[in-house]
C-alpha cells in the first residue's frame, strides 16, 4: 500500500469515526424505549389484538341475548288452472295470477342451554386476560431487544475509541520507523512491520465501524423509524448491583407474562369442562314474531286475504344418547385440565431454572467487570510506559506491538464484560417481569 492510498484510508476512517461518535442526535436509553413503546410494530399489532379480545367480552357473543330479524317474503305465480267444484261446476282460467306477501320481525332466544352461555362469557373474560398477558410479554421482549441493541452500540462505541487510539499509535510508530530508517538507525524490515500493523489496525477499525452502523440500523428498525437515522448513544454502561434472587423469584411468580398465560390457560381448561357438561342439560328456545300476510288469487273461493298478528312458541330438547360422545368429551376436557396444570408447573420450573442460572452468570460477570477494569488500567499504564520508551528508542518494535495488542484486548474484554453483565441483568429483570429503566 503506497503512502497516498494509506493517507486516503486514514482520512476516511477519521471521517467515519467522527461521524459515528459525534452524530447529530444524542439518543438516550429512555428516549429509545419511549419510541419503541409508541412506534414498534409488534407492540401496535399486539395492542390491536388486546382491543379485539376486550370487544369480544360481550353477552351477545356468549349467547345470552335474543336475536331479532326482519323477514320479508313474496311469491308470485302465473298458471293455467282448471278446478272442479263439489257442485260439479267447472272453473277454468288461463294465465291466472296468484301472489303472496309475508313480512314482519322474528325473535329467537335460547333462554337456557345448560349454563353454557355463562361458561362462554367467563371464557371470553379469560381470553381477554390472556391477550393482556401476551401484550405484556411482547412489551417485555421489545424492551429487552431495545436495551440489548442500545448497550451493544455503547460497547461498540467504546471499542471504536480504543481502536482509534491504537490506530493513532500505529501511525506514530510508522512515522517514527520511517524517520529512523531515513537516518539509518532502523532496518527496512521495521518499517514494513509497522506498515503491516497499521493496515491491520485500519482493517479492524473499519470492520468495527461497519458493525456499529449495522447495529444502528437494527435499533432504528426496533424503534420503527427511518433505518438510516443517525444518532449517538451514551458512553457508559450502568449495571445494577444488589439484585437478590429471592426478590426476582417472588416477582416472577406474580408478574412473569408466560407464567400468567399458563395460569389463565388452566382456568380456561376448567371453564371448558363446565361448557362440555352443559350438554347434559336440556336446551330451551323461545320464538316469537309479528307477521303481516297478504295473498291474492284470481281463481278460487277467496280472491284476497289479509292478516296480521303475533305468534310465539317454546321448544325444548335434550340429548338422550349420542354414542357416548358426551362421556368422551368430558374425559378429554378433564385431560386438558391436567395438561394445563402440568404446563403451568413446567413453565414455573423453567422460570426458576432460568433465574438461578442467569443470576449466577450475572454475579460472575460482575466479578469479571471488576477484574477486567483492573486489567485495563494495568494495560493502559504498560502502553503509556512502552510508548514513552518507543519515542526514546529504547524498546523493540515487537515489544511495543505486544503492549499495544494487550491494551486493545484488555479494552475489548472490559467492554464485553460490561455488556455481558448488562445482558444478564436485563434477562433477569425480563423474566421477573420487572424490566424497566430504573
Amino acid at each position: 500500500m503506497n503512502r497516498r492510498t494509506l493517507k486516503r484510508i486514514l482520512f476516511l476512517i477519521v471521517l467515519l469515526a467522527g461521524n459515528t461518535i459525534q452524530a447529530q442526535e444524542k439518543l438516550s436509553l429512555e428516549q429509545a424505549v419511549q419510541l419503541a413503546l409508541e412506534n414498534n410494530y409488534d407492540i401496535k399489532l399486539n395492542k390491536n389484538d388486546v382491543e379485539i379480545a376486550k370487544n369480544n367480552v360481550n353477552s351477545a357473543i356468549a349467547g345470552m341475548l335474543p336475536a331479532v330479524t326482519g323477514n320479508f317474503n313474496t311469491n308470485n305465480t302465473v298458471s293455467n288452472t282448471r278446478q272442479t267444484l263439489s257442485s260439479g261446476v267447472i272453473q277454468e282460467r288461463n294465465g291466472a295470477k296468484n301472489s303472496s306477501l309475508v313480512y314482519g320481525p322474528v325473535l329467537n332466544w335460547q333462554v337456557f342451554d345448560g349454563f353454557q352461555m355463562f361458561a362462554r362469557y367467563d371464557k371470553l373474560k379469560e381470553i381477554e386476560q390472556l391477550g393482556e398477558a401476551s401484550f405484556r410479554l411482547t412489551v417485555q421482549n421489545t424492551l429487552a431487544d431495545v436495551i440489548s441493541s442500545y448497550y451493544n452500540l455503547v460497547q461498540q462505541q467504546q471499542q471504536i475509541k480504543a481502536l482509534n487510539e491504537a490506530l493513532n499509535i500505529s501511525r506514530l510508530r510508522l512515522k517514527n520507523s520511517q524517520s529512523r530508517y531515513g537516518i539509518g538507525k532502523a532496518a527496512k524490515l521495521e518499517v514494513l512491520a509497522a506498515s503491516v500493523d497499521l493496515n491491520t489496525d485500519t482493517t479492524n477499525l473499519l470492520r468495527q465501524i461497519d458493525s456499529y452502523r449495522s447495529t444502528k440500523i437494527r435499533l432504528n428498525e426496533l424503534l420503527a423509524r427511518e433505518i438510516n437515522t443517525d444518532f449517538s448513544v451514551s458512553d457508559t454502561i450502568a449495571i445494577l448491583e444488589g439484585i437478590l434472587l429471592e426478590e426476582l423469584q417472588n416477582s416472577a411468580a406474580k408478574l412473569n407474562p408466560s407464567l400468567q398465560s399458563a395460569l389463565i390457560n388452566r382456568r380456561i381448561a376448567e371453564i371448558n369442562l363446565k361448557e362440555v357438561k352443559g350438554n347434559r342439560y336440556p336446551v330451551v328456545n323461545l320464538t316469537s314474531g309479528y307477521n303481516f300476510n297478504k295473498s291474492t288469487s284470481e281463481l278460487g273461493f277467496a280472491r284476497s286475504s289479509v292478516g296480521r298478528g303475533l305468534n310465539y312458541g317454546l321448544s325444548a330438547s335434550i340429548n338422550i344418547f349420542n354414542g357416548y360422545l358426551q362421556k368422551r368429551n368430558e374425559t378429554n376436557a378433564k385431560l386438558e385440565i391436567e395438561s394445563s396444570r402440568l404446563q403451568f408447573e413446567k413453565v414455573n420450573q423453567s422460570i426458576s431454572s432460568q433465574l438461578a442460572s442467569l443470576y449466577q452468570t450475572f454475579l460472575t460477570n460482575l466479578e469479571l467487570v471488576k477484574l477486567e477494569q483492573q486489567n485495563l488500567e494495568v494495560a493502559r499504564q504498560n502502553m503509556d510506559i512502552t510508548l514513552e520508551k518507543f519515542r526514546l528508542g529504547s524498546v523493540a518494535p515487537l515489544e511495543f506491538r505486544e503492549a499495544q495488542r494487550n491494551y486493545i484486548d484488555a479494552s475489548a474484554r472490559y467492554t464485553n464484560a460490561q455488556y455481558d453483565a448488562k445482558l444478564a441483568e436485563t434477562a433477569l429483570l425480563q423474566i421477573s417481569g420487572k424490566l424497566n429503566l430504573k
